[in-house]
Formats: C-alpha cells, structure tokens, sequence
C-alpha cells in the first residue's frame, strides 16, 4: 500500500524490564526509519534487546517511551481493535519459536492469516508461495511430522501469505542449512523488488546479514548503523 510514509518509524524508543533482581533496558532511545522495498537486518549477541525491538516495531509490545509508526499510523494512538487489525492487514511476523498450530496442517497454518482476516484462499497462490520455499510436498503434514527446516518456512509462507506491507522476522535462517537459508533471501528479495514489501529482521547469521541493503548493531539496547556512530534519537 503506497501511502507516502515510511513502512517503519520508530522515534525515542525504550523498554524497561523489571524484576527482583534489577531492572534490564532491553531498548535503549532507539529511533529508525526504514525505507519502503528494503530488507534492514539488526544483528547482535543474545541479550541485546534485537527482540525487543522488533516486537516493539511490530506492535506485539508496547514501550515505555517512544512511538513507532507503520505507513504513519502511529501505533500507540490505536484501541486494542484497531491495534490488531493493522496488523493482521498490513504486518507479517515469523516468530523465533515458529508457533505453529500443532493441530493444524502445514497447508491449514498457512492459510490461518486469511481465516482470521474473513479473506477468500486463492489455492494456487498459496501452492506458488510453498513452492517457492520448497515445502509444497509436505502441506498435508502435522508441524510435529515436519523437521525444524521445515517448520520455519511453514512460518515464514504464514507470515506472507496476506501481502503484508512489512514483514518482521526472528531468526528466520535459524534452523535452515546454507542452500535453504540462501532461498528464503531469495524470495525476501523478490518479494521486495516485485512487491515492494519491506523486510525487518533479526539474525546472527552473517550470510543473511550479507544480503541486506542496511544493516544495524544492537548491543545493551542502543541501536548502531554498522560501520557509524550510534543511531541519534
């Protein structure tokens, strides 16, 4: 959807954890904006907030302080509603954990988006899109008959299938080998030069890193373009 806003903007943003033990800035005064048809990668160790960040971006938390938009809408103005409808029509999210329905088969988990958004299933879509990412002969399995490979572009042909605006991925190469980690880039590319759908994700994997047109550090909850001075608020 061409709106003339940037598909991401974040602008002051930060996240406290709480607990007995202290308080954990996860995000630290962050601010961003991401161009539209783009892939951005955040990379960084475990425990410096990339996460975070990105379930902030996404509209999956809220922060403390700060605001995020998604083609200018301005996520924190939004009721509980109008909060999930923006994201069930415009963002894509492929979770760390994959989440998968384990009742549900491959084929059923993918079209899951569009049962809920009360749209019509285009079939041959939805085979072009498995396909591509080479899981169309194992739509009628369980997710506990599916190997980790498998499972995560299961979860990534869930994230896509709607068309999203943006799409936000954890880990996405995680559990995949070179050749099926360089595929998936593959149709993040395409889907960026075609479609014009932009990309965020988290990764420690340097091949995915390498593919990207921007890509940022993260580490104690400040956000650092890679090879620049920190991201100014």
């Amino acid at each position: 959807m061409e709106s003339g806003f940037p598909p991401v903007e974040a602008v002051g943003l930060s996240k406290t954890f709480r607990g007995g033990s202290g308080d954990v800035v996860a995000v630290d005064d962050v601010s961003l904006t991401v161009d539209p048809g783009t892939i951005m990668i955040v990379t960084g160790p475990s425990g410096s907030g990339k996460s975070t960040l990105l379930q902030l971006l996404a509209g999956l938390d809220r922060p403390d302080r700060g605001h995020v938009r998604i083609d200018g809408v301005d996520l924190s103005g939004l009721r509980d509603r109008a909060a999930t409808r923006l994201r069930r029509d415009r963002i894509g999210f492929v979770f760390q954990s994959f989440q998968l329905l384990p009742q549900l088969t491959a084929e059923q988990n993918i079209a899951l988006p569009l049962r809920f958004a009360r749209r019509s299933i285009d079939r041959q879509e939805l085979l072009h899109l498995a396909d591509l990412l080479g899981i169309a002969d194992r739509l009628d399995h369980l997710p506990a008959e599916l190997s980790g490979g498998q499972q995560q572009r299961v979860a990534v042909a869930r994230a896509l299938i709607t068309g999203p605006d943006v799409v936000f991925a954890d880990e996405p190469t995680g559990a995949l080998d070179a050749g099926s980690a360089g595929a998936l880039m593959d149709v993040f590319d395409t889907a960026c030069r075609e479609l014009g759908q932009t990309f965020v994700i988290v990764t420690h994997d340097a091949r995915v890193a390498a593919r990207a047109e921007v890509v940022f550090e993260m580490a104690a909850g400040r956000l650092t373009r890679a090879g620049a001075a920190p991201v100014a608020p």
